[in-house]
């Protein structure tokens, strides 16, 4: 079965806070419209599988089921391409949503492709 599992999401504030901090070291980030990504390795944590999040800004999607629907598309179009970075790294992404609109998953599914790749290096 290939599900997504509560190890994977990425919930510490402080690796979240590292994320999204301006002057944080590590840090990388990268745009493939409609998303960006933000990564960076995270060796203190116990878990040694990739951790992520998705965040869908009300200020680009106003009604609260077009963004429940996105973090959707996006979070589906991670389960099934998960595979394309290692699991054996202990990274956090950080999917941001950056259009303004809802878009078709096949675009989300290409952008969040080459995001992985990316973040694979």
């Amino acid at each position: 079965m290939n599900r997504l599992y509560k190890i994977e999401k990425l919930c510490s504030e402080t690796a979240i806070d590292r994320l999204f901090r301006r002057d944080s070291d590590g840090v990388k980030s990268a745009l493939c419209y409609p998303l960006r990504a933000t990564w960076a390795v995270n060796d203190s944590r116990v878990a040694k599988c990739p951790q992520f999040l998705v965040s869908i800004p009300k200020k680009r999607l106003r009604h609260a089921v077009d963004r429940v629907r996105m973090r959707r598309v996006v979070r589906e179009a991670y389960r099934l391409n998960r595979q394309l970075i290692s699991s054996e790294i202990p990274v956090d992404i950080a999917f941001v949503y950056v259009a303004s609109e809802r878009l078709p998953y096949s675009r989300v599914e290409n952008a969040l492709r080459k995001l992985l790749a990316k973040v694979n290096g």
